[in-house]
């Protein structure tokens, strides 16, 4: 949704040049499917042609009079590569947590593909550590510990102690002059490389001790614009209950943008306007797709960009022509995609800009964050169910499940395309999952905010606990109004009208606090 994002946060309007998706016609490769017979998508599958073309990004509309397969498409077909193409999962840099959003007081437990982490504060060596979330004693997870008053990591089960390297440096049950059992090297905690770039932490996923200096030899992603001190980096993470790949797909459409998010953001203006809603053609088009991502640029907008495997980027120089002598006003759009687990996934968000950069010191990022998740919102149920459909499908049969002949899906074809093609449509577990999805929770538990994005941002966590005592606080001052009124019976009327303002401002914060901060449904019907 790079482009779609251009727009709906900034309410930036920029016009969209024209170009003419291309694809190379791909070999197609062999697989065996076995939807439920008596799903949505095997009606769909039993429909398609086994010779029909499989993916289209042509913006005009097909009749139906006419065969698609007579049409000259664009075709984005799954194509057998070598084992050398293969895009390896567990030879990259991921980003766990934003640094703004971790407290160096306690550990934390994240999830990161597949693989339970803890991640904690070193003051010794000041540093960040990823530490496997397992206890080497009896598999305790450490996330649930502490920092010792020496800085190292106890497990809270039984207190034995870790330092920055996982080493066990202290076994309480061990009789001190007995054998130092604690120097075991099975006394040790398995560690994964770590660094800070960007400010968010990343790690590499291989703790052999070979990649202890991988930092040295690659790098996470580098972006400019986070490194370049005249942008400000406003962030943000959130976890959702739909996968990697239905979170970077829809990142990468902007034509769902006036519809799905109707009413909360400014979608790009069409040239005629044919709904209520403003939706239109956009003409978008995918240039050099290789195992590393691919690119898409707009002449008048910007630049777009999915780096392999978790960053959708797109820039953007909004407004007019700056004059002579002025900087130019920049601003880009990141979000890095976190593989959790089947059927979960982590958005980590970036907004730098070099304009209005007073805005960051004095509003503070919730409030931004309310707005934010919002959006987030008013698709969430749309994409959970959505990959539930994908999954009747199989991981590589997305192409004949969906029918996308406009222009306007060339990004997203694009990404099914790289990750049909370097993965095989699906991300490389190790073999921990079997396939299947979580089961389908409420909408209660789907939308709720407070454990997929307030627990974890520092921002939102303080607003929450200040509001929640602002309301504790109005509550009694309404009580006690009530009470001093009935003792002095002076300025009664006063009293009163006093405390039924503070009780109703506490009963107003209430409802606030649970709809910004817990659960919040979204009903597109009565928009």
């Amino acid at each position: 949704m790079e482009v779609a994002v251009k727009s709906s946060l900034t309410s930036i309007h920029a016009p969209i040049s024209v170009r003419e998706a291309q694809f190379t016609k791909p070999k197609l490769l062999s697989f065996q499917f076995h939807p439920r017979p008596n799903s949505s998508i095997s009606r769909i599958l039993k429909k398609t042609p086994s010779k029909s073309k499989l993916f289209s990004t042509m913006s005009s509309p097909v009749p139906s009079s006419v065969s698609t397969e007579s049409m000259e498409q664009p075709e984005a077909e799954l194509e057998a590569v070598s084992q050398g193409e293969k895009f390896d999962w567990y030879a990259q840099w991921y980003p766990v947590m934003p640094v703004c959003d971790l407290d160096k007081r306690v550990p934390h437990a994240k999830t990161v593909m597949g693989l339970d982490l803890v991640v904690w504060w070193d003051r010794n060596e000041s540093e960040w550590k990823v530490f496997d979330d397992s206890c080497p004693h009896r598999l305790a997870p450490l996330s649930e510990g502490r920092i010792d008053q020496w800085g190292r990591l106890q497990c809270v089960y039984h207190g034995w102690c870790f330092n920055g390297s996982g080493n066990c440096k202290f076994i309480p049950q061990a009789p001190p002059d007995g054998p130092p059992v604690h120097t075991s090297t099975k006394a040790c905690v398995a560690v994964y490389p770590s660094t800070v770039h960007h400010d968010i932490v990343w790690f590499w996923p291989n703790t052999d001790p070979q990649y202890r200096d991988i930092i040295t030899k690659k790098q996470p992603p580098f972006i400019a614009e986070l490194d370049d001190p005249l942008f400000t980096k406003g962030m943000g993470n959130r976890d959702f209950p739909y996968g990697y790949d239905v979170l970077i797909e829809n990142l990468l459409d902007p034509a769902h943008l006036p519809y799905a998010h109707y009413g909360i953001v400014n979608a790009p203006k069409p040239k005629v306007k044919s709904d209520r809603e403003g939706g239109g053609p956009i003409d978008l088009s995918v240039k050099k797709l290789d195992s590393q991502g691919f690119l898409e640029n707009q002449d008048h907008f910007g630049d777009t960009k999915f780096i392999a495997p978790c960053i959708s980027y797109a820039s953007s120089s909004p407004g007019d022509a700056p004059e002579k002598g002025s900087m130019q006003k920049r601003m880009a759009f990141v979000f890095i995609c976190v593989p959790v687990s089947p059927g979960r996934s982590r958005l980590i968000w970036i907004f730098p800009r070099n304009f209005g950069l007073w805005i960051d010191k004095v509003v503070p990022r919730w409030i931004f964050h309310l707005k934010y998740n919002l959006v987030f919102d008013s698709d969430l149920y749309l994409l959970h169910m959505q990959e539930r459909k994908f999954m009747d499908a199989g991981p590589a049969n997305w192409q004949k499940a969906c029918f996308v002949p406009t222009k306007s899906d060339a990004l997203v074809v694009g990404y099914r395309r790289w990750f049909n093609k370097y993965s095989g449509g699906q991300v490389d577990w190790k073999g921990k999952y079997c396939g299947t999805l979580p089961p389908t929770s409420p909408r209660e538990q789907l939308f709720d905010r407070y454990w997929s994005h307030v627990v974890s941002c520092r921002s939102c966590n303080a607003a929450y606990k200040g509001l929640n005592a602002l309301e504790v606080i109005l509550q009694v001052a309404s009580l006690a109004l009530i009470g001093v009124a009935a003792a002095t019976k002076q300025k009664a009327n006063t009293m009163v009208v006093m405390a039924v303002v503070c009780f109703a401002g506490s009963r107003w914060l209430a409802r606030f606090i649970f709809k910004n901060f817990h659960y919040h449904d979204y009903n597109h019907a009565f928009l």
